[in-house]
């Protein structure tokens, strides 16, 4: 049985506990939360009162959660998706570094099933290599708090940034030791548009270290997230092939531009999954 959540990114405009209640109702099993000003703020002075809160909510509502950290303009204002792992800047790495353990310590208090998180785009004045070494330097950072709480990691291969890949996932677990706890977050989309292999295929490559799902349409070279049917995919072999994965995750759609309309679209989401998974 494939579990489906929703990303909280395309529930902008909501306020949280509407965006639980409406995921219930409509037969949701958890959510993908992203950590952001408008939702759950990870810097909120507050924050610890509003965690109980929210594991006390998501309890009584039976949904299970996933944390993200991909919001546009928590750290800066002013730059998206800026600062990151990669920055030139020690500080605004360490300002990076912070939040992804912030979100270690929320998901251990909330029992979520994974933080995810991706590399960020190479500086335009930067040296690839000098990135990397970056990158590895601030997982481990982040996987020994993750190790301390018994958090689960899940990285994710990102259209356009360092990391953009599964072959460059694996050269980063490489790199880690191939450590416990740190897997991969797979977007069924990002895929399709780069991916050389089907998506079945990729899916059967990291199964046993896959620890999120993200799910949308796209078109082959175009990172641009769809609604069902409106890209290219074939579902139908995509849920079986999750299923025959062993993945037992929340599958969570993620259409972050879709907040406009996103009670109808979540309706419509769920529908299409689960006659493409024959549910």
């Amino acid at each position: 049985m494939i579990r489906l959540g929703y990303g909280t990114n395309g529930f902008a405009d909501h306020r949280l506990d509407d965006v639980l209640a409406i995921l219930a109702d409509l037969g949701y099993d958890g959510l993908a939360l992203t950590l952001d000003h408008q939702h759950l703020d990870p810097y909120a002075p507050d924050l610890a009162e509003r965690v109980r809160a929210l594991s006390r909510r998501l309890d009584r509502l039976g949904l299970d959660v996933v944390i993200e950290t991909g919001a546009r303009y928590l750290l800066d204002p002013w730059r998206k998706h800026q600062p990151t792992l990669l920055s030139a800047e020690r500080e605004g790495r360490a300002r990076r570094v912070d939040l992804l353990v912030r979100a270690v310590r929320i998901a251990a208090d909330l029992g979520a099933q994974a933080v995810s998180f991706w590399s960020g785009a190479v500086p335009d004045d930067g040296d690839p290599a000098a990135a990397w070494e970056r990158l590895v330097a601030g997982c481990e950072t982040v996987l020994a708090a993750a190790r301390d709480a018994g958090v689960v990691l899940g990285f994710e291969p990102e259209p356009g940034m360092l990391l953009d890949s599964l072959d460059r996932f694996d050269r980063l677990r490489d790199a880690l030791g191939r450590p416990d706890g740190f897997g991969v977050t797979v977007d069924i989309g990002h895929c399709r548009c780069l991916e050389p292999d089907a998506i079945p295929d990729c899916l059967a490559r990291v199964a046993p270290y896959l620890v999120n799902v993200q799910i949308d349409d796209m078109r082959r070279g175009v990172h641009e997230h769809l609604e069902f049917g409106a890209g290219e995919i074939d579902f139908p072999p995509v849920m079986r092939a999750l299923s025959e994965s062993g993945y037992r995750g929340l599958v969570s759609v993620e259409l972050p531009r879709h907040s406009h309309a996103a009670t109808r679209v979540a309706t419509e989401s769920l529908t299409f999954l689960r006659k493409a998974a024959g549910q």
